[in-house]
């Protein structure tokens, strides 16, 4: 009979390529990784891994197995949040990996909700961008993810992967106060942002994605990634920005935010593995980002899973 423990170790390497980083990802040696898979291929009687310079890629053997194993370790899953279910008590160890505004805006009143209600559950936090954080979850790295998306940009959701939405959040316009469209009266349309020095997030960042579809042209003069950097840069009067307001902290002084029509918004969406929705610790953690969206955004409807 094949060990789990195999399994989970020629997944690992089937998804990340190299041995040191499936160590890595299972918190172990890469010594002990190379001898799950030497055993594994003594009990298969297959060769499952050849080198590939200084990567190793699978065998046309061992990609039968990986595919099989991926769908066994979601099996598994799926049984552990059964057999969880059962029990009355949170407990075990839920991982969220998120975006940084999430991190700062949504999670330290719903990690205090959970560690209040729930004594009996650890939780871990992973910040990283929604493409990495949704990759941690669908390798089973983090147990839900807190994503956002724009429109223009939006995420696909992998099979096996359920999400709901939490609210939108809307982006305003934040100009120097001596800007020249500082006193303006009503939303600004996006044609009179043309010719405007942008500070914006860096390239790969879904935010600068989505500036660069929203406004076409467009070609930001700084690519910083912290929103209270770009704030200071707006206030030094060297250029503007488009924040959302999960994203913004308490304002400096000599910037003003505006509107901006079409009203620019990005959904913000948890998601979890589908094999996993029934386990307790899921579903009090997604109700306690439920509950601090809410204490964001009073009276927000919040919609439900997809």
């Amino acid at each position: 009979m094949i060990e789990v423990g195999r399994l989970r170790a020629l997944d690992a390497v089937a998804s990340y390529g190299t041995v040191l980083a499936a160590s890595a990802a299972l918190h172990c040696t890469p010594s002990a990784v190379s001898q799950q898979l030497g055993k594994l291929e003594r009990e298969t009687g297959a060769t499952l891994v050849e080198k590939d310079g200084r990567r190793i890629r699978l065998t046309t053997a061992g990609r039968v197995l990986a595919d099989h194993a991926a769908r066994v370790l979601a099996a598994l899953d799926e049984a552990e949040a059964a057999l969880a279910a059962q029990r009355d008590t949170v407990t075990g160890r839920l991982t969220i990996a998120a975006f940084a505004t999430a991190c700062r805006g949504l999670l330290p009143h719903a990690l205090h909700r959970l560690a209040a209600d729930h004594p009996e559950l650890r939780t871990g936090l992973v910040e990283g961008d929604p493409h990495h954080a949704l990759d941690l979850l669908q390798r089973g790295h983090a147990d839900l993810a807190v994503l956002d998306d724009w429109p223009e940009a939006a995420l696909t959701f992998p099979p096996g992967i359920t999400a709901a939405e939490l609210g939108a959040d809307v982006a305003d316009l934040v100009v120097p106060t001596g800007h020249r469209l500082a006193a303006t009266t009503g939303p600004v349309r996006r044609d009179q942002l043309r010719g405007e020095r942008w500070i914006a997030a860096p390239p790969g960042a879904i935010c600068y994605e989505w500036l660069l579809r929203v406004l076409p042209g467009v070609e930001p003069d700084f690519l910083v990634g912290e929103f209270e950097t770009q704030l200071t840069l707006v206030a030094a009067g060297l250029g503007v920005a488009m924040l959302p307001r999960l994203a913004r902290p308490t304002l400096p002084a000599g910037v003003v935010t505006l509107p901006v029509a079409p009203r620019p918004t990005r959904r913000v969406t948890v998601a979890w593995r589908t094999a996993s929705a029934a386990r307790p610790a899921v579903k009090a953690a997604v109700a306690a980002l439920r509950d601090s969206w809410e204490r964001r955004n009073p009276g927000a409807v919040v919609a439900a899973a997809a």
